[in-house]
């Protein structure tokens, strides 16, 4: 990752502090049927014990029409996600061109087609300062998706910094952020109505050659872009890019130009999920993959970890991560999603 950071007015979390958890507590489906319990114990030794464990087991194995949606969020699975991570870490660099990345897009896809999403290929070629260089983003989308298109964008990039002196294997910045979105395709992929309305994007080119600039860095997200155009991007309600989500000491640094109700509605999906702690604003705006996005139209955050000293070094390896920072990203993400986003 390779951006530059314009100073700005910081912003505070003042007006987020009453902001209090949503969760509510359930009691178990076993603890609210206990009753159903008892009846099998006063009637053990009756002649009709038999019809009345299998109907009492049926009708615990049922949900009942009154019973609360599954909480997409408790679905997220960090392990999963550093999983992913790894995989991705053992192929080594992975910077565009390099048979490493395209090992890397093959085992996208295959994760991805698991979870019952269909991806298509965006292949370009664009100019860098070492001459022509192929791209590829990878663009999925659930079946059945709605004519009118899908309504959220949900981004990571996956390629890693060309380096010519050190060996850079990026687990966070590429890494993380790829994992971390493969494993929400996973959980999506449990709720066909949610996943019909997401497009997930995995960019490639995202970091620079030398210095960021208009003709340097973010060469995927600049791309999908113009393909979209000003009315291409009028499907898109929003959208959200990862980056760098799995530093252990995690501290997710909202830049201060995000669009102030989807930065909202994140703190508070961290507060209800008792992870306000995790979340604040950075005091700088950032230049990263969501910047062309906004630019066309579609408002989208950048959801990152800048406070992460390895950044673009030979030390950026897996053990500077936790499956449990991945674990609030994701989940505080799918409840943003299922509660806010696509309601």
């Amino acid at each position: 990752m390779n951006r530059i950071a314009i100073t700005a007015a910081g912003i505070g979390d003042a007006g987020l502090a009453n902001l209090r958890g949503a969760g509510r507590d359930h009691r178990s489906r076993l603890q609210r049927r206990w009753p159903a319990f008892s009846f099998l114990l006063r009637f053990r030794r009756s002649a009709l014990a038999p019809f009345v464990v299998l109907f009492v087991v049926s009708t615990l194995g049922a949900e009942s029409p009154g019973a609360p949606p599954a909480k997409i969020w408790e679905e997220f699975s960090g392990e999963k996600a550093l999983a992913h991570v790894q995989r991705l870490v053992d192929l080594g660099p992975r910077p565009p061109g390099s048979g490493a990345i395209e090992k890397s897009r093959d085992y996208i896809e295959n994760q991805l087609r698991l979870s019952g999403w269909q991806v298509t290929r965006q292949a370009f070629t664009d100019d860098t300062p070492r001459g022509k260089v192929q791209f590829l983003n990878l663009i999925a989308r659930f079946p059945g998706q709605r004519s009118t298109g899908p309504s959220f964008l949900l981004c990571s990039h996956y390629d890693t910094k060309t380096f010519d002196t050190i060996r850079f294997v990026g687990a966070n910045d590429g890494g993380s952020s790829t994992g971390l979105l493969l494993e929400l395709g996973r959980v999506l992929g449990r709720h066909p109505n949610l996943a019909a309305k997401i497009e997930l994007v995995f960019f490639d080119g995202e970091e620079a050659y030398e210095h960021f600039s208009e003709r340097d860095g973010l060469y995927g997200s600049r791309y999908f872009a113009r393909q979209l155009g000003g009315s291409g991007a009028k499907q898109f309600r929003g959208g959200i890019l990862f980056d760098m989500v799995g530093n252990r000491s995690l501290k997710i640094t909202l830049p201060a130009d995000s669009p102030a109700e989807m930065a909202r509605d994140v703190f508070a999906s961290a507060e209800a999920l008792k992870l306000r702690s995790h979340f604040t604003y950075l005091d700088r705006e950032m230049i990263d993959d969501h910047t062309p996005l906004n630019e066309i139209g579609i408002p989208t955050i950048d959801v990152i970890d800048f406070s992460f000293p390895w950044w673009h070094t030979a030390e950026d390896t897996m053990d500077k991560l936790s499956a449990q920072s991945l674990q609030i990203v994701g989940s505080v993400a799918a409840y943003y999603l299922s509660e806010f986003a696509l309601k």
